[in-house]
């Protein structure tokens, strides 16, 4: 990746365009530490609307569906903080390095993206250097602060997944899954606690996909380098599109979440 020096000056976002990062509750007590990466769709305004119709924008290609309404449901009843990002996937996605040939997608799920064609180096550059480093700064900077005082934390990303897969016809039956590449143990953990309080639920371990270092970020970059527990949360979204239902899936979730994280310490320190 291009090193600071060698970056374009001119800038991306402008006047009146979101700030990329939400930052919630930071010194909240919960052990639990929130990321969503795919949590808002918004295009700097510089860019239009990408040429993509705007009911293409409605769909998982664009953001994470109910990602964002459940993660704050999730820090509200953890006590926990919470990182994310404003931004649309089809802009930047943060979670991808920069290297990822989807970091910055010609098509997603059957759907082109104009503006995304023949993309220079400098305007990818720009959108990665203005979107997707202050999100990861902010992770690390919030990381960092917590290891100096000394606190406990376990990183839980929060995403959401398509039921069908438009261009394919992948059909995806299960209701929550749960990822992890080199490190499964509060995943597994997670998947235990999550499965005994929810009998009619169906989890998965590492679908509808599999973390590893180019399709993902914030588990190889904040997880797996610190060496923190950690886990990506995956909830199918037709079941989060409204506030009733991402209240209820935080509901399932909250205890799970901290009975994970009390059997870590039990096996960690158990030994």
């Amino acid at each position: 990746m291009p090193s600071i020096a060698e970056r374009d000056t001119t800038k991306l976002l402008l006047a009146g365009d979101p700030e990329p990062v939400e930052r919630v509750n930071l010194q909240g007590g919960s052990a639990i530490f929130l990321t969503c990466e795919h949590a808002g769709r918004a295009v700097p305004s510089a860019l239009g609307d990408l040429g993509v119709a705007s009911d293409e924008m409605d769909r998982h290609i664009a953001y994470d569906v109910g990602a964002e309404g459940l993660a704050h449901a999730l820090s509200e009843r953890l006590g926990s903080a919470l990182v994310l990002q404003r931004y649309s996937r089809l802009v930047i996605d943060c979670n991808r390095p920069f290297e990822a040939d989807d970091c910055v997608v010609l098509r997603s799920d059957g759907t082109r993206v104009p503006a995304n064609a023949d993309l220079g180096e400098s305007d990818r550059l720009r959108r990665y250097a203005e979107i997707h480093e202050p999100l990861h700064e902010a992770i690390k900077v919030a990381l960092d602060e917590r290891q100096a005082a000394g606190r406990p934390t376990v990183l839980v990303s929060v995403h959401s997944f398509t039921p069908v897969m438009r261009s394919t016809g992948a059909v995806r039956d299960f209701e929550l899954g749960l990822l992890y590449n080199r490190d499964g143990r509060f995943a597994r953990h997670l998947a235990e606690a999550f499965a005994a309080a929810n009998p009619d639920s169906s989890v998965r371990l590492n679908e509808p996909y599999v973390v590893d270092d180019q399709s993902d970020y914030t588990i190889p970059v904040h997880g797996e380098r610190r060496g923190l527990p950690h886990v990506l949360i995956e909830v199918r979204n037709d079941l989060i599109t409204d506030a009733r239902g991402q209240q209820e899936w935080a509901d399932r979730l909250a205890e799970p979440l901290r009975r994970a994280a009390d059997m870590l310490k039990e096996t960690t320190y158990g030994r």
